[in-house]
C-alpha cells in the first residue's frame, strides 16, 4: 500500500532553544520511503545524525518566536503486519548482538519486576511468538485504551496498576513482560493508517523466529499500513521531539496518513 504520512509541529519559544527531532522514517523490511519533504519555518541550520538504534535524528536551534516543523513522506508499506504463530523462542546465547540491549530493564520497562507475572501469563504457551500473543491478550483485556489522555509517561509497573492507558503505556507493559521471559522487545513510534483518532502511534516489536514481529495491544488486528519513525528501549528513546532549556509548549500538532490510489510517478 502506498501512503502519504505527514506531521506538523508548531512552537513559539521565547528564546533560542535547542531541539532534537526524530521525524524521518527510513526504509526497511516492511516500508520503502520513495520521497520526503522536510520544512523548517523559519529556515535554520540543522545537522542530521544516526543514534545508537539506527534512528535518523535532526539537531537544531529554534529561534525565538513562531517556529514550525513540517514533514511529509510517500511510503510503500505493508497493508497488514506479518504474523507468525508458533515462531520459536531464540535462546539468549543465539541472539544477534544488536538485540541484546532490548533484553535489559530500562527506565520505563522494569522487566526485572515482572518475572513471576510473565511466567504465569504465558504458562502453557509454546515459547516464542505465542507467549507474546498471550501477553498482548492480557493487556488488551485488562486495560482500556484511551487515546489522547497520555500527557504523563507511565512506567510498566505503574501501567499495571491502572485501569486504562494510552498506546505508549500499553507498549511499555508489553515490552517489560516480554523481556521478563528473555524475549527481546523494543518500542516503535510512527504512523498507523487506520488509527482513530489520528495521531502519532506507539506499539512494540518482539524478536522471535530470528526476526522482529509487530504487536499492538491497542488494535484488534494488525491491519493498516504502519510507518515506523523510531525504535528504542522505551519512550525515553523515541520522542519525536525533545527540547532543552526553558520549557516550550507544543502549540499545535497535526498528523495525517492518506492512502494513495497509485504509486508516485
Amino acid at each position: 500500500m502506498w501512503v502519504q504520512a505527514s506531521c506538523s509541529l508548531e512552537f513559539n519559544p521565547s528564546v533560542a532553544t535547542p531541539f532534537l527531532l526524530m521525524l524521518r522514517p527510513r526504509s526497511g523490511m516492511q516500508q520503502w520511503v520513495a520521497s520526503e519533504q522536510y520544512t523548517l519555518l523559519p529556515s535554520v541550520p540543522a545537522v542530521e545524525f544516526t543514534d545508537p538504534f539506527g534512528n535518523l535524528c535532526q539537531r537544531l536551534v529554534a529561534p525565538s518566536g513562531p517556529f514550525s516543523i513540517r514533514t511529509s513522506a510517500v511510503i510503500q508499506a505493508a497493508d497488514v503486519a506479518d504474523v507468525a504463530p508458533g515462531a520459536p523462542f531464540i535462546e539468549v546465547q543465539q541472539l544477534p548482538v544488536e538485540t541484546l540491549p532490548f533484553l535489559l530493564p530500562s527506565r520505563f520497562c522494569e522487566s526485572d519486576r515482572f518475572g513471576e507475572m510473565a511466567a504465569s501469563l504465558t504458562r502453557g504457551c509454546t515459547p516464542g511468538y505465542d507467549q507474546c500473543s498471550a501477553i498482548v491478550d492480557y493487556i488488551r483485556h485488562t486495560l482500556q485504551y484511551r487515546p489522547g489522555t497520555g500527557q504523563q509517561i507511565f512506567s510498566a509497573t505503574e501501567v499495571n496498576q491502572n485501569s486504562h492507558a494510552v498506546c505508549r503505556d500499553m507498549a511499555h507493559l508489553g515490552i517489560a513482560l516480554c523481556r521478563a521471559i528473555s524475549i527481546p522487545a523494543r518500542m516503535v513510534v510512527g504512523y498507523l493508517h487506520t488509527l482513530q483518532p489520528m495521531d502519532m502511534h506507539a506499539w512494540f516489536e518482539a524478536y522471535v523466529g530470528y526476526r522482529w514481529y509487530t504487536f499492538d495491544p491497542t488494535q484488534l488486528n494488525l491491519h493498516g499500513a504502519r510507518v515506523a519513525i523510531a525504535y528504542g528501549r522505551d519512550a525515553a528513546d523515541v520522542a519525536v521531539y525533545t527540547q532543552f532549556g526553558d520549557p516550550v509548549d507544543l502549540e499545535r500538532m497535526d498528523v495525517s496518513v492518506k492512502q494513495l490510489t497509485s504509486p508516485p510517478a
